[in-house]
């Protein structure tokens, strides 16, 4: 996936064009698995779209198909094939758009859009199986080289990063043995900062010193003559010799285009344009190595604050506990072995051990109960804003206080539910109801509450080894429905705010 735009780290805002992004094709993955899911479930025979995109549909899948996935990704000259293959469907369509705009509905047989996602799932797949670091991680971001006669896609790595491991654990490909051992590979990998028991966007980086940088290593001017000669002559269009005899890139030299420029003036001269056309690709080559500008991704390599680094970003510390919440519910929904569950849940519980609220204010630099957004390795807590954890502590808390929803389902589930979460005696609880009234109840000892679409749920510790939950309705009746899941109608009653449920009480077998 190209980032013409950066997308969510925008401390990468320096990597556009020629980027690539294992993130944005993980979340597809996520995305079409979804898409694929939701056309089954529908059973609708044909979908309503417009003509232009139809034909793009048609394209894609077209392209996609007509490429084996481990040839496309294996071999440079093919990866390009397939790149062009895509670019010319995109490029048609917008054409075509640009032109004339969309011009009608059509109706489309839904088998198509499957055919569309089966084409691109082995591709993505792949793709994601290809990224897998020696280390256990997964690539975050990719460099693309078309090479100088654009014949060829070759790919590089830049650095692990903390938001590739998130999307892999997000993007539904991975087994649970699989999630666990990404899990545990961040604990040990060197973004994990044990100051703070939590991740760095990325490993930390010991910037060179300015003098250490646009230095040409002494091997590389002797092998290209035109250096070597340029050096000898003293002339400084393009390289320089400072007092310590290191050679240099002239300094008005900034871009490619820069040096383009002032080779083209200097091969002008007669006595200069053999050399210069010899050796100018190499001269452009060696530029390249020395600032490595393709690699530049803006302040995440570059800066110390604002999530540079050495910096903990702790909405994307917030996103690695949804994913592996997530994995971990797949884990136990997939009968895993023991073990597996074992271990996502302790990375679980080491993720969430490492927020800001487990710490006092002097761990944290700050105080700990608000919202921050980094902390760079030179000081606490840094910009205070929702942004830092919010979101998705709507989304964790619900499974930690023993429910979840799931198909339409209202599910109580005491994976991450402790003993140690339930009250240790009765007590008195308020909340506000539906008519935003505080209402108050008793809680009995061994329970814990919380309010979903504002109907209380009250869960508690069973006596014996079945699970069941008890409907309490806002006529008086009740109704008892065991195991650990509620009807479909009837969460829909809560999930709708009628009021015609009053309560809902949920016993359950929590783990010791």
């Amino acid at each position: 996936m190209n980032t013409q735009r950066p997308e969510w780290n925008d401390a990468n805002n320096a990597l556009a064009g020629n980027g690539l992004s294992m993130v944005t094709l993980c979340h597809l993955r996520r995305y079409l698995g979804h898409l694929r899911s939701l056309v089954a479930s529908a059973s609708l025979p044909s979908v309503e779209m417009p003509a232009e995109i139809d034909d793009w549909l048609v394209a894609i899948t077209e392209a996609l198909a007509s490429f084996e996935p481990a040839t496309a990704a294996g071999d440079d000259p093919t990866r390009r094939e397939m790149l062009d293959a895509l670019g010319r469907a995109f490029s048609d369509y917008r054409s075509t758009v640009y032109e004339n705009g969309l011009t009608g509905a059509r109706r489309v047989d839904s088998d198509r859009v499957v055919a569309l996602v089966d084409a691109a799932m082995p591709h993505l797949d792949h793709a994601i199986r290809a990224g897998r670091r020696t280390d256990g991680l997964y690539h975050a971001y990719n460099l693309l080289d078309l090479g100088t006669d654009g014949s060829v896609a070759v790919v590089e790595h830049l650095p692990e990063m903390l938001e590739g491991q998130v999307a892999v654990l997000d993007a539904g490909l991975l087994s649970p043995e699989e999630s666990a051992d990404v899990v545990d590979a961040l604990f040990a990998s060197a973004m994990y900062r044990p100051d703070q028991e939590s991740f760095m966007l990325y490993p930390a980086r010991r910037l060179p010193s300015f003098l250490a940088k646009n230095v040409i290593p002494p091997d590389v001017v002797e092998a290209i003559p035109l250096v070597r000669r340029l050096v000898e002559a003293g002339d400084d269009s393009v390289v320089v010799v400072d007092g310590t005899g290191a050679t240099r890139f002239a300094a008005g030299l900034a871009t490619r285009r820069d040096v383009d420029v002032a080779l083209e003036r200097l091969g002008d001269d007669a006595d200069w344009s053999d050399a210069v056309a010899a050796d100018r690709e190499a001269v452009v080559v060696a530029f390249e190595q020395v600032f490595e500008h393709h690699a530049y991704t803006g302040r995440s390599g570059s800066m110390y604050g604002y999530e540079g680094i050495g910096s903990i970003y702790w909405h994307m510390v917030a996103k690695l506990l949804v994913a592996v919440q997530e994995s971990l519910v797949a884990a136990v929904g997939a009968d895993a072995a023991p073990r597996t569950i074992e271990r996502l849940l302790g990375g679980y519980r080491r993720v969430r051990a490492g927020l800001g609220f487990n710490k006092s204010a002097a761990e944290f630099g700050a105080i700990p109960l608000d919202p921050y957004s980094h902390t760079p390795a030179h000081a606490g807590a840094q910009q205070p804003g929702m942004t830092g954890l919010v979101k998705e502590e709507l989304l964790t808390r619900p499974l930690e206080l023993g429910y979840r929803v799931d198909a339409g389902e209202l599910v109580f589930d005491p994976t991450l539910l402790r003993a140690d979460d339930l009250t240790h005696e009765a007590g008195e609880w308020t909340y506000v109801d539906l008519g935003l009234e505080p209402t108050t109840m008793t809680l009995a000892a061994g329970s814990v509450a919380a309010t979903l679409c504002q109907v209380p749920l009250v869960v508690s510790a069973t006596d014996g080894d079945e699970p069941g939950i008890t409907l309490v309705r806002s006529d008086g009746t009740t109704s008892h429905h065991p195991g650990s899941r509620l009807d479909r109608v009837s969460s829909a009653e809560i999930f709708s705010r009628s009021g015609a449920v009053a309560r809902v009480e949920a016993r359950v077998v929590v783990p010791g």
